[in-house]
């Protein structure tokens, strides 16, 4: 059986070789190519709609690996040269459109999404593959369509529409992870209260590991942009609030889950603010948050479990960890035949790929429970920040696939 370490050798030698046979330069512009699109359908039947094209200045994201994906995702976006047929650049992401295909709404009521993805602006004309993955990782839904960098009708936006603050400076702004927080449900006058959150969830990841180490590899921003009214919207209480996000409770009937559907918005608070992944502070005490695999985090930041919250669904959305609790085990999102792409939970379907490497250190082992089901998902140890909020720092399979992620971006 492969050990851990052995996949990563051979995957730093794969990224070695990819990055020798292309460069950012010979496909694509220092811009960003924003691609807006709608996912909608209900449990039987989903279908994906091209909505908007943005053009911004400059690019953020990775300038290497361009054709590579760390984790597989629940879906992908392929870039592929019209020219040459090639792969030029992969993106792989989740979305809550299709974590919603699992509850009950869905087998009744068709519903439309919100999402957006930020690819590197091509030079030539380049075919865009967008393709969602189910339960059992395969494709249940794909479209393929065609951007001509010179399209007209592609908007363009050069000035940014909020105040950037830097948090922290990376080492090198050249090769970085790039992170921006943004505000939520915090009036004018309270910049400075934003700016100071900022800096709590900031203190709070660097003090997890391996964040901690690769401190310097990240490069923090705080956007801000001033909501009508302070806070965020209560639905099971009857309230909502004009917040500039328009995020709520009750995502999905779970009063906890606290999201926003206006991802178009998201990103246009950010336009020309320098970010590759999104972490969104709500101004309220009531305990609640998410995070979306490469969407975005978002949680509250007034409440006693701030901390901890904003590490755990970073963890989602940057680290692509699962849950490792249980819950009633209904409406199964993991099975005995598929091997879960999230690098801390196995079905063992095919743990090769997983942390048998640290099985064998006597550091990790086999946890029954995980993935929101009690029985026929196992985690690698019994308690972990992607378990309990009580919990002080990842697991060390939660931290060996971190690294991993960290090395993708920056080694």
């Amino acid at each position: 059986m492969k050990t851990r370490q052995f996949l990563l050798t051979i995957a730093a030698l794969a990224f070695s070789l990819a990055a020798k046979s292309q460069t950012f330069d010979e496909f694509f512009t220092d811009n960003t190519l924003r691609l807006d699109y709608i996912f909608a359908g209900d449990r039987n039947s989903q279908a994906i709609y091209v909505d908007e094209l943005v053009k911004t200045k400059h690019w953020y994201g990775r300038r290497k690996r361009l054709d590579q994906v760390p984790f597989e995702g629940n879906g992908q976006i392929t870039v592929i040269d019209s020219v040459s047929g090639s792969v030029i650049y992969r993106h792989s992401f989740s979305t809550l459109f299709q974590e919603w295909l699992s509850s009950d709404e869905s087998k009744t009521t068709p519903k439309s999404f919100e999402n957006v993805f930020l690819v590197p602006f091509p030079k030539q004309t380049v075919k865009i593959k967008v393709e969602l993955f189910d339960f059992h990782r395969k494709t249940f839904a794909s479209m393929t369509h065609t951007v001509n960098p010179a399209d007209i009708l592609i908007r363009y936006v050069e000035k940014p529409t909020s105040q950037c603050v830097t948090i922290q400076q990376a080492a090198d702004t050249t090769n970085c992870i790039r992170i921006a927080y943004v505000a939520e449900g915090y009036t004018k006058d309270q910049l400075d209260d934003f700016v100071n959150d900022c800096k709590v969830a900031a203190s709070a990841l660097f003090e997890h590991e391996p964040f901690k180490k690769m401190q310097s590899s990240f490069n923090l921003v705080g956007v801000f942009t001033p909501s009508e009214q302070q806070g965020t919207s209560t639905p099971h209480e009857g309230r909502w609030n004009n917040t500039i996000l328009g995020s709520h409770y009750d995502t999905f009937y779970s009063k906890r889950y606290l999201t926003t559907l206006h991802l178009k918005r998201l990103h246009d608070i950010l336009v020309c603010s320098p970010y590759e992944h999104i972490i969104v502070l709500v101004n309220t005490e009531q305990y609640g948050g998410g995070g979306i695999y490469n969407s975005y985090t978002l949680t509250s930041t007034k409440g006693p479990l701030f901390r901890p919250v904003v590490v755990h669904e970073f963890g989602h959305s940057f680290g692509g960890l699962a849950d490792e609790y249980e819950y009633a085990d209904t409406d199964p999102m993991y099975f005995s035949d598929t091997e879960p792409w999230e690098p801390n939970i196995t079905t063992k379907a095919d743990f090769s790929q997983k942390w048998q490497n640290l099985i064998d250190e006597g550091k990790a082992g086999l946890v029954e429970g995980g993935g929101y089901q009690s029985k026929g998902v196992w985690r690698g140890l019994p308690d972990c920040r992607m378990r309990t909020n009580e919990h002080k720092e990842f697991c060390p399979v939660c931290q060996q696939a971190l690294q991993y992620l960290i090395d993708f971006y920056v080694k």
